[in-house]
């Protein structure tokens, strides 16, 4: 008999132990618990008490309560590339990753079946139509504007119906046709190519202003001439090559300005000369304070040379400006050039335009 007491007691304690354990449940530290009770989680309009359990050790009664898990971490989606036309009528493939989490445990599960597949089909719909409304330059250099407008319209209509909000929607890749690509690449090389122009004329355009001001102040002194010829001997004569070099005194071409004869200079000729050696010293002034604020800019931002830029001078300054130019590279008006041993018969400022030496008669070198 007593046997039979300590048995029934066993059968007894043996199945308390399996409602106890049945009725135990534990909820991890990212997850909701959503508990139905007879199948029902609302009493009326209004939440159940206790129908959402939080994280940790719980309990439910058995066979009445059934409880569902559900996580409340950030869950990343991957959106298949999608084909589209673009609003420019551009063919186009574009794919994106979604990211969101569950707010509201309860419409979760009770409102929406599997509401990770479901956000993911209206992710695709919803970047088909983005692509629509969008031209290729938005989805190519404006990212940051698609994306926001692809999770406001994934947001809408997930987060009050389904309770899953969409924290961000990011675009991974845009498919261009390799017509398409190859086209933005020629119109690439030609803006490239359009650049380097427009810098290599700024800079030769800033090259003719120094060069034509060194050739003032050279001009002013016959001896800076010869220093340059001198110093491009020695250029050319430091590599090792077969170019062969005759220097030519400057004293030559005074020749023919000493066989034209003496030649006074008038007192506008004098001032003329004074006025420009100061226009050129305040003109090198400025071109050095371009170059050390801008040494590439547009040419508007050239400094004018002043004696070379003056738009306004009148016949007369023009004139001594030619006569003083003409005496400082020693060929005057009245004596010969260079140029007329081809122009005459051998002789200086003789024979007709266009004659060639007579015969028996070498012409001199040309300078």
């Amino acid at each position: 008999m007593e046997g039979l007491i300590i048995t029934i007691l066993l059968i007894v304690v043996f199945g308390v132990g399996l409602v106890l354990m049945s009725s135990i449940r534990i909820v991890q530290q990212f997850e909701h618990g959503v508990v139905f009770r007879l199948g029902k989680v609302q009493r009326g309009n209004q939440l159940r008490p206790g129908a959402v359990r939080e994280a940790g050790l719980t309990a439910i009664v058995p066979i009445i309560e059934r409880m569902q898990k559900v996580s409340r971490q950030t869950i990343t989606l991957d959106v298949p590339g999608q084909d589209g036309i673009t609003q420019d009528n551009v063919s186009v493939r574009v794919d994106a990753v979604v990211y969101f989490r569950v707010i509201d445990p309860v419409k979760a599960v009770v409102n929406v079946q599997h509401y990770g597949y479901a956000t993911s089909q209206v992710s695709q719909t919803s970047l088909r139509s983005v692509i629509g409304q969008s031209d290729m330059q938005e989805l190519l250099g404006e990212r940051a504007k698609i994306n926001a407008q692809l999770r406001g319209i994934i947001d809408e209509i997930t987060q009050d119906p389904w309770g899953v909000m969409i924290e961000r929607v990011e675009i991974k890749d845009v498919s261009l046709p390799e017509g398409m690509k190859r086209s933005m690449a020629r119109q690439a090389e030609a803006e490239r190519e359009r650049r380097a122009r427009i810098i290599t004329a700024d800079g030769e355009f800033q090259a003719s202003k120094r060069l034509a001001a060194a050739g003032e102040i050279m001009s002013q002194d016959p001896a800076a001439l010869q220093l340059r010829l001198l110093q491009t001997v020695v250029e050319v004569s430091a590599e090792k090559n077969s170019t062969l070099i005759m220097p030519l005194p400057v004293e030559i071409l005074r020749f023919f300005d000493r066989a034209a004869g003496p030649r006074g200079e008038t007192e506008d000729e004098k001032e003329e000369r004074l006025g420009l050696g100061e226009r050129l010293a305040k003109a090198e002034q400025e071109l050095a304070k371009a170059a050390e604020t801008s040494p590439l800019e547009s040419p508007e931002d050239v400094p004018p040379v002043v004696g070379l830029d003056e738009p306004n001078r009148g016949p007369a300054s023009r004139e001594v400006a030619s006569e003083q130019t003409d005496e400082q590279r020693g060929i005057t008006g009245g004596g010969a050039q260079p140029g007329d041993w081809y122009q005459g018969g051998g002789q200086p400022g003789g024979g007709t335009p266009g004659g060639w030496p007579q015969s028996g008669q070498q012409p001199p070198p040309q300078y």
